[in-house]
């Protein structure tokens, strides 16, 4: 019976292992698309278009970039408290 009860919590911490990392790279590949994508790769398309008397692919390399990153953080500390509630491991 305590073989069962080890497995089931094996398997439950694996998947919340899995689903951490599956948050962590999805943020990762939001803010690198934002960052470099935006910011350095793209910017000869962005161009074009004005933000605050400059053009979009220089604000999303010096403010843009920023503000997603922290707006990631929170969201991915939200989600996280979410996730822990989900697998009985939240600190509250």
């Amino acid at each position: 019976m305590t073989t069962q009860h080890d497995a089931a919590r094996e398997q439950s911490a694996k998947a919340y292992w899995s689903a951490n990392l599956r948050l962590m790279a999805i943020s990762l590949v939001i803010w690198a698309l934002v960052s470099y994508g935006f910011g350095i790769l793209l910017r000869p398309m962005l161009s074009g278009i004005s933000v605050g008397g400059s053009d979009l692919g220089l604000w999303f390399a010096t403010q843009g970039s920023i503000l997603v990153f922290l707006v990631l953080i929170f969201f991915y500390a939200w989600r996280m408290n979410k996730l822990d509630r989900e697998f009985g491991v939240d600190e509250d």
